[in-house]
């Protein structure tokens, strides 16, 4: 980097999240699956020996920033493009360059493609020999899912680097950290950040740490100083950000009472309360995944077999909201939860194992009758287990009358379907 690349990164002009990017791996925050102690990430920085990478993950968790250490501590020549506005040309020209350094330098290219999803067809076909002969080391950065977007000869000739989303411990160092430095963040600025402000800050960054970055710096450059002090207060946060704090508590009554309200809106029957709550979770920061453990629980508990698909709506959002987050993640869920509300209803389910856990701690545990044991291994017929077992498959309607409960339990009843939805169906058959 030159001089004048240095004195513009510590120009008040420059955003706050480019100044305060980690310097090396001790600055960098979070990630620790990728970059922590021993790992193998890290072990290649260290020994300079990256090879081609796509860093995947949700914007501002840090993967520019960690392409940004490599390039400080690379002996290798680094060039950086973004994928929106590079053409073929360009990639042609860095590989010749790239080509010729390696020859006559026997220096490496690393090149550090931002937005790599934006790359067309050609433009992947035009880097990948490149690639496989080692005349440059690809590093490519993407939010969006390489196994869709990426060409797929691209992505095995390189190693996939899952990042996270910062968790809000996290984002809070860097918050802190950038309070504190004096060269590059806002520490010559003396000021008081309300710790309502801090947390809701930190929430509504939703792990990505330049947003959080961005509106604090927005917070403390338009609050004037009185008696020399910037005082960010909850309101001036929310200004920033352009998000309204919802009072809520992901540990106390708050987490709690919402999601009672979201579950019982949909054991009523309540479309309208069902998405009320939903919202109102998700704006308040509530983890995703958590509200999608709820919609299967309740699925299971509240439709049961009155609706059984509503069980498969829940799971298949539940993964979706894994594979996709936010915010597109709020239709899925929006989706489960109407299905939830608007099926008909029968904790059937709920009563049955409920009923059946109940005999077996109460009553005796007889003995499985013979003809239901195992008759699979050696020496099991001489003892009789197996015997006098009548195939269902054997007979008319693939049905038989017998014995299936141990002897003491014979005539009770543990599941009773209902009569609602497909559990009318069920309750003929039986």
């Amino acid at each position: 980097m030159d001089l004048f690349s240095v004195n513009l990164e510590k120009h008040a002009s420059v955003p706050l999240a480019y100044r305060m990017r980690p310097r090396s791996l001790d600055e960098f925050v979070g990630q620790e699956h990728i970059v922590g102690p021993g790992r193998l990430l890290r072990r290649a920085i260290e020994a300079d020996q990256v090879q081609s990478a796509i860093f995947y993950g949700p914007p501002g968790s840090g993967k520019t920033a960690l392409a940004m250490v490599i390039s400080q501590v690379t002996a290798a020549e680094f060039v950086r493009i973004n994928a929106v506005s590079a053409g073929v040309r360009e990639i042609k020209e860095i590989i010749d360059q790239a080509r010729d350094r390696l020859k006559y330098e026997q220096r490496r290219t690393i090149l550090f493609i931002d937005e790599i999803h934006r790359f067309n067809k050609a433009q992947q076909d035009a880097l990948l020999p490149a690639v496989e002969n080692g005349t440059v080391v690809m590093i490519g950065a993407t939010t969006e899912n390489p196994f869709f977007e990426v060409n797929s000869a691209l992505l095995s000739r390189s190693r996939l680097y899952v990042f996270h989303q910062l968790k809000d411990e996290e984002v809070e160092e860097i918050v802190k950290r950038a309070l504190r430095d004096e060269e590059r963040g806002l520490g010559l600025y003396t000021i008081r950040l309300d710790d309502e402000a801090l947390q809701h800050l930190i929430r509504a960054a939703n792990g990505d740490a330049r947003n959080a970055l961005n509106a604090l710096e927005m917070a403390v450059l338009t609050t004037p100083p009185e008696n020399g002090v910037r005082q960010i207060t909850l309101a001036i946060i929310e200004e920033a950000l352009q998000q309204r704090m919802i009072p809520y508590d992901q540990s106390g009554d708050n987490h709690y009472d919402a999601i009672s309200a979201f579950i019982k809106s949909m054991r009523g029957s309540d479309p309208q309360a069902s998405l009320y709550w939903l919202a109102r979770m998700l704006k308040a920061g509530e983890d995703p995944k958590f509200i999608a453990r709820r919609l299967m629980i309740h699925a299971a508990e509240d439709v049961g077999l009155a609706d059984p698909r509503a069980l498969l709506v829940a799971t298949a959002a539940a993964q979706a909201v894994e594979r996709v987050g936010l915010p597109e993640g709020r239709i899925i869920l929006a989706e489960a939860a109407l299905y939830i509300a608007l099926a008909p209803k029968s904790n059937s389910v709920v009563m049955a194992i409920d009923a059946a856990m109940d005999a077996v701690e109460r009553l005796p545990n007889d003995p499985v009758p013979p003809h239901l044991r195992d008759a699979s291994y050696r020496g099991a017929k001489a003892l009789g287990h197996g015997q006098g077992y009548k195939y269902p498959h054997n007979y008319p309607g693939h049905w038989v009358d017998q014995q299936y409960l141990p002897a003491g339990l014979q005539g009770m009843k543990f599941y009773v379907p209902s009569d609602q939805g497909e559990e009318k169906d069920i309750k003929l058959r039986r």
